[in-house]
């Protein structure tokens, strides 16, 4: 009785350190010290007001295309929250930008629909056809990028109803023993 008490407390620690590990980690990465990104409008409007700035934006990709000076990958705009992670709610967007990968990446690794976050250099602008129009996108010289895979809501899953089989769990055992753990 006593040890499994023990086991309870022990496991709860050990879950605690681990939890307060991998949220330090996360806050290391997203506060490097550089000064916050100006507001996406604001780029778009005049990217060349921010040319040399370091920035860091964050979207889905729409395109990635191999070039002979690299890797271009054209991105929709989403804001981002603060741990550098892309909204998932499209109709957020302030526009597009194209971010450049000087080294070889192959475009088959970012693939349209991915979410990711770049650091790079603003470099200028570029205009591309967009459908039946020219639009001006802000170019980004990347430094440094991530991808994300996206998260379903809790609404979005579906529970099973309790009680579930498994052979280690009961609806009125825990897999250490009788519920509550420690009798």
């Amino acid at each position: 009785m006593r040890g499994k008490l023990l086991q309870g407390i022990g496991i709860f620690c050990l879950t605690a350190v681990l939890t307060a590990c991998a949220t330090s980690a996360d806050q290391r990465e997203s506060a490097d010290g550089s000064p916050p990104s100006p507001p996406f409008s604001q780029i778009k409007a005049t990217p060349e007001s921010f040319k040399g700035q370091t920035l860091v934006l964050g979207g889905q990709v729409l395109s990635a295309r191999r070039l002979k000076d690299g890797t271009r990958l054209e991105v929709l705009q989403l804001p981002l929250n603060n741990a550098q992670q892309p909204s998932l709610d499209l109709m957020k967007s302030q526009g597009r930008f194209v971010a450049i990968q000087r080294e070889f990446l192959d475009p088959a690794t970012v693939p349209p629909g991915t979410f990711l976050t770049v650091t790079g250099e603003l470099t200028g602008s570029v205009t591309l056809p967009l459908d039946e129009t020219d639009y001006v996108y802000p170019v980004i010289d990347i430094k440094s990028f991530r991808t994300w895979i996206p998260s379903q809501d809790s609404d979005q899953f579906r529970y099973r109803p309790y009680p579930y089989y498994s052979p280690f769990w009961h609806p009125y055992w825990g897999p250490y023993g009788r519920f509550p753990y420690y009798w």
